[in-house]
C-alpha cells in the first residue's frame, strides 16, 4: 500500500505525547510525493526527474524541505490487532536517526504496546479532510481517557 510503512517501536521519553520519531529513510519514502511538489514549487528542482534525483542523492536541501512538509502533516500509527479506537492514533512526526519508530512511553497503553520488539504500521492521511480528522479526533494527546470506562490511559506501564 502506498503511503504506509512498518517498523519496530522504541522508547522516546523526551518526545511530547503528540509527537513520534519517524526514521529518515521511512519519512523520505512516505512523503516523497509531497517532497517533490515542494522542491518544484520552491524552485529547488525544475521538474519531477530533477527532484527525484535530489531525493535519491539525499542532498541537504531535501532534509530541510522534508521537515517543512512533515511539520504540517500528521501521520497515523496503528498496532495490530486494532480492537478499539485507541489502537490507531495520530502523531506529529519528527525525523530521527535509525530504523525504529520512537514513541513516548505514556502512549503505549492505548496501543497495548511495549518495547520488546512490537511493530507498528504507519499511514499518511492524504486528503485535507483526513488530515483535519486526524488532528481533531485522533491525536494522542486528546485520547488520554479510555472511551469505554473513562480511566486514564496515559499511565506508566514500562
Amino acid at each position: 500500500v502506498d503511503y504506509s510503512g512498518r517498523s519496530v517501536i522504541v522508547v522516546g521519553p523526551s518526545l511530547s505525547l503528540h509527537r513520534c520519531g519517524l526514521p529518515r529513510e521511512i519519512a523520505i519514502e512516505l512523503f516523497q510525493t509531497f517532497l517533490i511538489r515542494s522542491l518544484i514549487r520552491k524552485h529547488f528542482a525544475s521538474n519531477i526527474g530533477v527532484a527525484k534525483s535530489k531525493i535519491r542523492e539525499k542532498e541537504p536541501i531535501v532534509w530541510e524541505i522534508l521537515q517543512e512538509v512533515m511539520r504540517g502533516h500528521p501521520i497515523l500509527l496503528n498496532r495490530a490487532p486494532t480492537l478499539h479506537r485507541l489502537g490507531i492514533q495520530a502523531f506529529q512526526p519528527i525525523l530521527v536517526e535509525g530504523r525504529a519508530i520512537c514513541l513516548h512511553p505514556l502512549v503505549c497503553k492505548g496501543f497495548n504496546a511495549d518495547f520488546d520488539g512490537d511493530q507498528m504500521a504507519i499511514h499518511v492521511p492524504l486528503s485535507l479532510e483526513a488530515q483535519a480528522e486526524a488532528r481533531l479526533l485522533m491525536f494522542s494527546h486528546t485520547n488520554l481517557l479510555s472511551p469505554a470506562i473513562g480511566d486514564p490511559i496515559a499511565v506508566p506501564t514500562q
